[in-house]
C-alpha cells in the first residue's frame, strides 16, 4: 500500500473554463497569421510504463506552456503563434490518454489531453519536434510535481527576473468564496500552488513584484474563509501566502494573463466520510492488493489508514479479492461495501458498518420504539406568553388539521401529537399547550422563530405632473375709405354700404353728401354769436377685422388726406403667453411586513341620475382622489417587494352639469433596494396647434398677406412621472418621522 500523489484540485467549473468551453468556442486566426503549424501528433508506449507523445511542427519549435487539471484529470499545452493541421478531436487507445482535442484561438493552438488518471510530465524540444512524456508520480523526473502541488506553467524565458505582477485584487463570490485575482505581465509566467499546513502557498517563478503590491492585505471584512493575503519577494520569485480559516478547499484557473485562485468554505457534515463540496471521491489515495482476504480485515486496514473508528457488525462475514492502485480511500470503502451488500452510518468520527437489511430493520425498530414511548409518555402543560403573534393564530398552526388535539382521531399536519391539546386565553394573549416534553420543546423552538417583531416599512410615493404651455397670436385690422366728389356725385369705397348704419343714426344727424368717409354731420350753433359750425364724423369701418383678443400690445396707423377725403386705417395686435406649472403629490404610509396599507385624499361628487318619467332616480358617486395602496414584503437580503397601486384623479371641469374627471393610475409589482427610489412609470403628452384665420386669396399673399390674416400657434406639453421609495424602519428608529 502506498499513498498516491495529491495534485491540484480544480472544480468542474474551472475545468470547463480551461477545456470544453474553449473547445466550443473555436475561432479562426485573427489579424495576424501564425508563424508555425502542427502537422502531426503521435502517441506511443514508452519504457517503464510511460506514454510518449510527439508533436511535429513545420518549423523549429519552442517549448509550450503546460498546466494540469486534477478533477477531471487533464493536461493542457499551449503553443504560441501556431496553427494546427491535425484533426480537432482524436480518440486514443492508451492506458493513460483517453483522447485529445485541438483548439485554435487568438493566434495560438491549445491541445487538451483527456487523461484517465493524473500524471506527471516531462517536456523536451528537439528541432521541430516537441516530446511529452507522461508517467506516474512514483517515477523520477526533473519536472515531477511535489505532493499537493499544482503547477500551471513553467517559465520558458531565460534565467533572471522576466515577469511582473501587475495587480493583486480580492473579491467575494456569490457563494461566499474568496477570489484572489492576480494580473500577470505574461501568460507564460510559471505558477505553483500548494497547501502548506493551514495556509495556501502560490509561487510565481522568476517574477518580480512592484513595491506598492508588496504588502499584506487584511480581507476579513469580506466574510469569506480568506483572512489575509501576504505578497513578498523570495529570491528571484514572488510568493503569495493566502491564510484561510476553518474548513476550506481551493481551486485555480488561468485565463490569458489573469490567474484566479478561489477559496471555498466547507460546511462540516458529520454524516459524510470526507468533507468538501466537490462531487465524487476526495479521500487520500491508497493501493490495496489482497487475495481472498476477510472483509473485516480490509475494513480494519482502511480504518488504520484513515484514523476512523470503525465498528463492524457481527453479521459481516465473507472474503473478498481486490487489487486497487492509487484509489481514494472513500472509493475503496464504497467498493468493498457494494461487493458485500453492506451499508454504513457515520456519526462524527465513528463509522458503523452492517448489512443493509440490518441497518434498515434497526432504524425501523427505533422509530417504532419512539412512537410507542410517545403513546405512554406522561403529558405536561406549559404556558407560552406571546408578544407579537396572536395566540389563536398560533393555536391553529400547531394543532393537527383533523381537530384540536387527538379528538379527531388520525390527524395530519401541526406540531402537537395526537394526544396533545392547545387552548388560548384571548384577554392575556396566552397559549396553553399540553403534550409530551419533546413536543413542548418543538413548540418552544417554533415560537422562538415566529414570535418576533415584524419589520415596519415606510412607503413614500411621488406623483409629479409637469405642464409647459406656450402660445403666440398675431392679428390685424385694416380699413380703407376713399371716394370721388364731382358735380354732386359721390363714389366711395368703404367696408360696408352707406345705409347700413342709418337706422342707428340719431335724428340730429344729417347726411352731408360729402365724399366718404364723412357720411354724417350735424350743425352746432353758438348761442352768443349765432355762428353755425359743421361737425363731421368719421364712420369708416374696417375692411379686414382680425384682431387678437386681449392683445398684449397693438400698433395703429392712420393715413388721411383731407383734400380728397381718402383714409387708411391699420392696426396690428399681438400676444404671447408662456405657462409652466408643476403639481407634486406625495402620499406616504407606514405598514408592517406583508400587511396591506391604504391611504387616500380627494373629493366625492354625488350626482342624481334620473330614473325615467315619474321616477325618483338614483345617486351616483364620482371620486376624484389621490390614493396609495401597497403591500410590502421584506426579503432576507434587504430588498423590498412592493405590490402597489397609485391613483391620482382630478376634476377637469363640468359638461351639462356632469363632472369631467382626469384619471391617472398605475398598478404594478416591483422589487427595490431599501431606501432606493424607483420610477414606476410615466406618460408624456404634447399637443401642438396652428390656427390661421384669413381673407381668401389676399391672406395668402407674401408679406402683405399678414394684413389679411390672424395666426394662433400654441404648444401644450404635459408629463406624468410616478416615483416610489420604500424604507425599512430599524428597531432603534422609534416612531417614523
Amino acid at each position: 500500500m502506498k499513498r498516491g500523489m495529491s495534485m491540484l484540485n480544480i472544480g468542474a467549473r474551472a475545468a470547463r473554463n480551461l477545456g470544453w468551453m474553449l473547445i466550443a468556442s473555436v475561432t479562426m486566426a485573427g489579424a495576424s497569421i501564425a508563424q508555425n503549424v502542427i502537422e502531426d501528433v503521435s502517441v506511443a508506449k514508452g519504457a517503464a510504463g510511460r506514454t510518449n507523445m510527439t508533436f511535429s511542427l513545420k518549423d523549429a519549435a519552442s517549448a509550450p506552456t503546460v498546466f494540469s487539471i486534477a478533477t477531471p484529470p487533464r493536461l493542457v499545452l499551449d503553443f504560441p503563434n501556431t496553427n494546427s493541421a491535425t484533426k480537432p478531436a482524436v480518440e486514443v487507445s492508451d492506458a493513460v490518454v483517453r483522447s485529445y482535442n485541438v483548439v485554435q484561438a487568438q493566434g495560438r493552438t491549445r491541445i487538451v489531453l483527456n487523461l484517465l488518471k493524473p500524471q506527471a510530465y516531462d517536456v523536451k524540444v528537439e528541432g521541430n519536434r516537441v516530446g511529452l512524456a507522461l508517467f506516474d508520480a512514483a517515477g523520477t523526473s526533473t519536472t515531477e510535481a511535489t505532493p499537493d502541488t499544482g503547477r500551471f506553467a513553467a517559465s520558458t524565458k531565460a534565467d533572471g527576473v522576466t515577469y511582473t505582477l501587475r495587480d493583486v485584487d480580492f473579491r467575494r463570490g456569490s457563494a461566499g468564496e474568496g477570489r484572489v485575482i492576480v494580473d500577470l505581465s505574461g501568460a507564460n509566467s510559471g505558477v505553483e500552488i500548494k497547501p502548506q499546513g493551514k495556509v495556501l502557498i502560490v509561487d510565481f517563478i522568476r517574477t518580480q513584484v512592484p513595491r506598492n503590491l508588496e504588502r499584506k492585505l487584511d480581507v476579513t471584512d469580506f466574510g469569506t474563509p480568506v483572512q489575509q493575503i501576504d505578497t513578498f519577494v523570495q529570491g528571484n520569485n514572488t510568493r503569495m501566502v493566502i491564510e484561510p480559516k476553518g474548513l476550506w478547499e481551493h481551486s485555480a484557473y488561468q485565463t490569458d494573463n489573469r490567474l484566479i485562485v478561489e477559496i471555498k468554505p466547507i460546511i462540516e457534515d458529520p454524516n459524510k466520510l470526507t468533507q468538501g463540496s466537490r462531487v465524487g471521491y476526495k479521500g487520500e489515495k491508497l493501493s490495496l492488493n489482497f487475495q481472498d482476504i476477510a472483509v473485516r480485515s480490509v475494513l480494519q486496514v482502511i480504518g488504520d489508514f484513515t484514523g476512523l473508528n470503525i465498528i463492524v457488525s457481527d453479521t459481516v462475514t465473507g472474503n473478498v479479492t481486490l487489487r486497487l492502485k492509487d484509489v481514494p480511500w472513500d472509493q475503496a470503502l464504497d467498493l468493498v461495501m457494494q461487493a458485500r451488500s453492506l451499508d454504513m452510518r457515520k456519526n462524527g468520527n465513528v463509522v458503523w458498518i452492517a448489512p443493509k437489511e440490518e441497518l434498515a430493520l434497526k432504524e425501523k425498530q427505533e422509530l417504532e420504539a419512539k412512537a410507542q414511548v410517545a403513546d405512554i409518555e406522561p403529558l405536561r402543560s406549559e404556558i407560552f406568553q406571546l408578544n407579537y403573534q396572536k395566540a389563536e393564530e398560533v393555536r391553529k398552526m400547531i394543532v393537527p388539521t383533523a381537530g384540536q388535539g387527538g379528538q379527531g382521531g388520525q390527524s395530519g399536519g401541526g406540531v402537537l401529537s395526537k394526544r396533545g391539546t392547545a387552548s388560548v386565553d384571548v384577554r392575556t394573549n396566552v397559549l396553553i399547550v399540553q403534550d409530551t416534553p419533546s413536543k413542548l420543546d418543538e413548540v418552544r423552538r417554533l415560537l422562538q422563530r415566529i414570535d418576533i417583531a415584524v419589520k415596519q416599512v415606510v412607503i413614500e410615493a411621488r406623483v409629479v405632473i409637469a405642464d409647459d404651455k406656450f402660445s403666440r397670436q398675431l392679428g390685424a385690422r385694416f380699413g380703407v375709405g376713399a371716394g370721388i366728389y364731382n358735380n354732386g356725385r359721390n363714389i366711395g369705397i368703404n367696408g360696408r354700404p352707406l345705409d347700413s348704419d342709418q337706422a342707428n343714426v340719431p335724428t340730429t344727424w344729417t347726411a352731408t353728401g360729402l365724399p366718404p368717409p364723412y357720411y354724417y354731420t350735424r350743425i352746432r350753433q353758438d348761442q352768443q354769436t349765432g355762428t353755425r359750425t359743421w361737425e363731421y364724423v368719421n364712420s369708416v369701418p374696417y375692411n379686414v377685422n382680425l384682431p387678437v383678443q386681449n392683445a398684449a400690445g397693438s400698433l395703429a396707423l392712420t393715413f388721411l388726406n383731407l383734400g380728397n377725403g381718402n383714409l387708411v386705417n391699420l392696426e396690428l395686435s399681438a400676444a404671447e403667453a408662456a405657462n409652466r406649472g408643476k403639481v407634486i403629490s406625495s402620499p406616504r404610509v407606514v405598514t408592517a411586513d406583508n400587511q396591506k396599507a391604504f391611504i387616500e385624499q380627494g373629493q366625492e361628487i354625488k350626482l342624481r341620475v334620473s330614473g325615467g318619467v315619474g321616477g325618483a332616480g338614483s345617486v351616483v358617486t364620482v371620486n376624484a382622489k389621490l390614493g396609495l395602496e401597497v403591500t410590502p414584503q421584506v426579503t432576507p437580503d434587504g430588498k423590498v417587494v412592493l405590490d402597489v397601486a397609485i391613483t391620482k384623479d382630478s376634476i377637469a371641469g363640468f359638461t351639462d352639469g356632469n363632472p369631467i374627471v382626469n384619471t391617472r393610475r398605475v398598478t404594478t409589482k416591483v422589487i427595490a433596494n431599501n431606501g432606493d427610489t424607483v420610477v414606476l412609470g410615466g406618460i408624456y403628452e404634447e399637443t401642438i396647434t396652428d390656427t390661421v384665420d384669413k381673407v381668401p386669396l389676399l391672406g395668402d399673399a407674401p408679406v402683405l398677406g399678414n394684413l389679411f390674416r390672424r395666426t394662433n400657434r400654441g404648444s401644450d406639453k404635459q408629463e406624468l412621472l410616478i416615483f416610489l421609495t420604500p424604507r425599512v424602519a430599524t428597531e432603534t428608529s422609534g416612531t417614523v418621522k
